[in-house]
Formats: structure tokens, sequence, C-alpha cells
């Protein structure tokens, strides 16, 4: 689930940890590569991608195929701290102005050159109106990029915001070739889609680049040979979209493919006994939730959100269904994220002073409603809990199956009552994984999807991304995940556990915590 960003665990999410878990069987987590270079590596990707655009798209499985063709000014480690990649180095300068050293020896797939000039036109656009990326909110608070020198940018910030550098580590932050970038606006001004140029011609500077793409079918990349750093391995990979489970898990024991992801916990077995591969495990930045459309009744009131929380037994689902791959979620972040407070007690799950809270609410008989989910054995199996445990306390609920774009595109504009979704916090702040999904500003689209509009929390929330000292952020985020807990817009239900079947030929892969394939080092014996 989770991702994109919006997305993204076992299924596509949103966004797009510290601390992880090492592979098993055929992955080595990173370490060098002892097999041959060359070859075709092939995954299969349980949904499409949304777009080849890095502005254009906050899914993981559209951010896993974009962050092998773009890169970011910065990078993060396995334990999520920062490292340069396409800037050398960077500084706060002021509390609102952050400078940064760039590469000179970079050059796009294109061939235009990477720079100043560049990097000015990438964050102008993401923060264009006329774009409206879904990545904006990660960038928002820039008020300027300035152009120091050919290889200097710096970046003038609205407020202090103390964790613009992970931001710039995101997805979101790709660099595209500004020709590529200029012959999208060209396109807009005869009438074209934003992205309808990158789509379909992406030029980044990664270690691959985009071959071809049969929507709904596969992605294609090939070997970027002038690539700046150390060329990728395998010549070739492709993005299979494969979104029966039972057919990912067949084509994994048939060689057909070489990673597969998501594994459901059900077939984690079937995989591990297989002699031709194995399961990858790594503990992740992404939460499961169920999300109350707050702007609707009767989940406009708190005690109704309260009630439904209290009424749902998140291990039944994790035990159920997960199959114990799963952490319980009392937050919607964890203990990987900067932030995070375990001091904050959760409702829990009560039913009886949910039945309560109903009939303080005025649904002393319940209701009917509905919940909504994408086409996903696990959510379809998670709606299907809901419905019961739900039913316990009176209210009915009907369970409809979008596909994925409609159904991001539904939960956007707010046509919901509940939904299941993922969310990965993907930088590793609680800002990431708290402002988009909470605040006012961020309806729809961005992450709010649950039409979250809390005054208190808005406030809590601009300050703890205006503060500069560790400790006091930390503090108001701990205020945070109170209010949370009163105004119950969603359910965090648990983080997942990420399950990939790999290859025991596959040696150099690993996956990162925020969900994104490290494809760089992978070979194929």
């Amino acid at each position: 689930m989770a991702v994109a960003l919006v997305g993204c665990a076992s299924e596509p999410d949103e966004g797009g940890d510290t601390g992880t878990d090492g592979g098993d069987g055929g992955a080595d987590n990173g370490e060098e590569a002892e097999g041959e270079e060359g070859g075709n590596l092939v995954i299969a990707l349980g949904a499409d991608i949304v777009a080849l655009d890095p502005h254009g798209s906050n899914d993981v499985p559209s951010s896993n195929v974009q962050t092998n063709i773009y890169e970011t000014l910065l990078t993060q480690s396995e334990d999520m701290e920062l490292e340069p990649l396409l800037a050398t180095d960077w500084e706060a300068v002021e509390d609102d102005l952050w400078e940064f050293e760039l590469r000179e020896d970079v050059t796009f797939h294109d061939g235009s050159e990477f720079n100043a000039e560049v990097v000015k036109a990438n964050f102008d656009r993401v923060l264009d109106p006329e774009v409206a990326s879904p990545r904006q909110f990660l960038f928002e608070m820039i008020e300027e990029v300035i152009i120091v020198d050919d290889y200097t940018v710096q970046f003038k910030t609205e407020y202090p915001f103390a964790p613009l550098p992970s931001h710039l580590a995101h997805t979101g932050g790709s660099m595209i070739s500004k020709d590529a970038i200029d012959a999208d606006y060209e396109a807009m001004e005869d009438g074209e889609s934003p992205g309808s140029v990158l789509n379909s011609e992406p030029a980044g500077t990664g270690f691959f680049k985009f071959e071809s793409r049969d929507t709904g079918n596969e992605v294609v990349l090939a070997k970027n040979e002038d690539y700046w750093g150390e060329n990728a391995k395998v010549d070739q990979v492709t993005f299979r979209v494969i979104s029966e489970p039972s057919t990912r898990v067949g084509n994994l024991e048939t060689g057909d493919i070489h990673i597969s992801y998501p594994v459901e916990p059900n077939n984690k077995s079937r995989v591990e006994a297989m002699d031709i591969a194995d399961v990858y495990e790594q503990r992740s930045l992404s939460t499961a939730y169920v999300g109350f459309n707050n702007d609707k009744e009767p989940f406009d009131d708190p005690k109704v959100r309260q009630a439904l929380t209290m009424a749902i037994d998140k291990s039944a689902i994790i035990d159920g269904i997960l199959e114990g791959n799963a952490t319980e979620a009392i937050a919607p972040i964890n203990d990987q994220v900067f932030g995070f407070s375990d001091s904050v007690d959760e409702l829990g799950y009560d039913p009886e002073r949910a039945k309560e809270l109903l009939a303080e609410a005025g649904y002393e008989d319940g209701f009917e409603t509905t919940i909504w989910t994408n086409e996903s054995a696990e959510r379809e199996d998670i709606a299907i809990i809901v419905q019961d445990q739900l039913s316990e306390i009176g209210v009915d609920v009907s369970i409809e199956v979008l596909e994925w774009g409609a159904y991001l595109d539904n939960t956007a504009n707010g046509q919901h009552d509940m939904f299941i979704l993922g969310w990965v916090t993907v930088t590793g702040d609680a800002d990431y994984g708290m402002f988009p999904l909470f605040h006012s500003s961020q309806k729809g689209a961005a992450g709010n999807r649950t039409f979250t509009d809390n005054a208190e929390l808005d406030d809590v929330l601009d300050q703890a991304r205006r503060e500069t000292d560790d400790a006091t952020r930390e503090d108001l985020y701990e205020q945070a995940l109170e209010i949370l807990v009163e105004d119950a817009p969603m359910l965090s239900l648990y983080h997942t556990t990420y399950l990939v079947g790999v290859n025991k030929d596959v040696q150099g892969f690993w996956k990162h915590p925020n969900g994104l394939y490290m494809l760089q080092d992978v070979t194929i014996n």
C-alpha cells in the first residue's frame, strides 16, 4: 500500500524510513553486486503509472519509474541521511535563505546542460498555477530561486523552513531538461495539457533513460551510457503492469519476471518455498488508513468519526489479512519519522463506547454509507472487515471498487464517504507526513482527501514547519497528534512491511524505506 503520493505499501499510494530490516534470499540490500553486467531486468508493478512527468503525479508506481530517469539535488540514504546528488554542497545562509552548489559535469538525456538556470526553471514550473502540479505543496514556501552564478542557486523561502533539504530530495524535485520544459510550455500554448511533451519524451539526468511506454502494460528504460556517475549494470529495465497478485507470483515462479511487488502476505510462503526466488522484507514509511469525508454528513461530526474509529479492530486486519506483516499504527507517522511521539494515547478499539458516541451524535440507530477502495485484493479485504465491524454498531456499509485513476480523481473531488488509502512519509519528516494530509490548504489531490479543516491544527502545523529548533518542532508535532486523536479525521491502520519477491539471480537490489526501487547496482547472474 502506502506510497504517491498521494501518491504508497502493498498497493499504490500517495506520497511515493529510518532503521530498516535487511533483505532475504536473492536481495543483498545494496551490497556490491557480484553478477555480470547486461540483461533486461523485468519488474512487475501492481498498478500502472500515472505520469512520466515528475511534476505531474504523486503516486508510488510513477515515482518508481521516474526516480530512474530523473535525479534530485539531494538524496537520502537507507537511514534517511541527506546526501549530495546533483548538488554537491548546501547550507542555510540565513533562516529563510538556502544556498546550493551544483555539479558541473552533468548533461540531460537530450544533450542539454544541467546548471542553475535549469534548477530555477524546474521550481518555477512546479510552482506554476497553470501547471497545477500535485507536488506543488512540497515547495510552496519557496518565494524565489535566485541564480547566483552558473552553478550556484539560492532558495528564498517565505518563512524559515527547516525541512527544505529533505523536500528537495523528494522525487517531486526531480530535474527535467529546460529544453523539454520549454517544449512542454509551447505545447500548452497550443492547447495541450501540462506534461504532454514530458510524458512522451521525458528527459532527465538519471542512469536510465526512457525508451518506450505501452500505457496500461509496460514502461521500458535503457541504460544511459553517458551518465555522469557510475553507470547502471543492466542494459534495460522493463516495468510490467500485472495487477493480479497470483499472476505476479506465477510469473516470478516461472522466471518471466525478476522482481514482483507487492507480494501479498498470503503468497509470502509460496515465494519463500520457490527454488528460483525469495522474499525481501523491509520496514516502510507508509501508513494505510481509512479516511472519512469531513465535509459530508454524518462525518462532519467528530463524535461520529470517533465512533467509527473505535469500532474498527486494527489487529483483526493485520492478523487476518496481512498475516502479521505490518505494525499497528497509533498515528499517521511512525517512529522512523522525525516528530513522532509515543506519548500520545489513541482512541483504541471500544465498540461499546462507539455505540454511545453514535447515540450522542443523534445516530442511535446507525446510518447507511459507502466505503471506497481501488482494485486491490488487500484493500477490498480490509473493506469487508470494516463493513462487518461497523455493522456491529448499526452502520450499514456498502463497498464500491474503483479503477485507480478514477479513485484518485473522485476522492480528490470529495465525492466519497469513507475510503481506504495509504501515504508514505517520503522525507522522513512529520511535515510531509501531516501537512499535506491534514492542513486545510491541502484539500483534494494534494493529500487532504478527508477534507480536514481544523483551525487549531492548521496553526500548529504552520508553526511546526516554520520553527528551526528541533526540540520545539517535536513538541508542536506532539500537539498536532493529540489534536488528531480528538478530531479523528481518519483511522491510521498500520505501517506496512514491504514484501518483495526477488529472483535469486538478482544481486544488488534493495527497496528504500520510502518505497522506491534502488536499481543502479542491480545485476542478473
